[in-house]
């Protein structure tokens, strides 16, 4: 049986500013995993679900559109 996979979208248009968390990381709904620059203010973006942080889809320095897929989480 598969796991589900929650992909944690990009809230607005902007640059990914630093990378909080690592790949295999256990997060919390809630828990900061990137921090994201948009007209000079940082907007932090939330793990939306408790799991594992599978995959980052992202690198510190790009640009992402809002709605962007940024990371997945695995729900287990």
């Amino acid at each position: 049986m598969k796991n589900k996979q929650h992909t944690v979208p990009a809230p607005l248009t902007g640059n990914i500013w630093k990378i909080t968390v690592t790949e295999t990381t256990s997060v919390m709904e809630g828990d900061t995993i990137l921090i994201m620059e948009s007209m000079k203010m940082e907007i932090p973006v939330e793990a939306g679900r408790d799991g594992i942080l599978i995959k980052l889809l992202v690198q510190e320095g790009q640009a992402v559109t809002e709605g962007q897929a940024l990371a997945l989480i695995d729900l287990a």
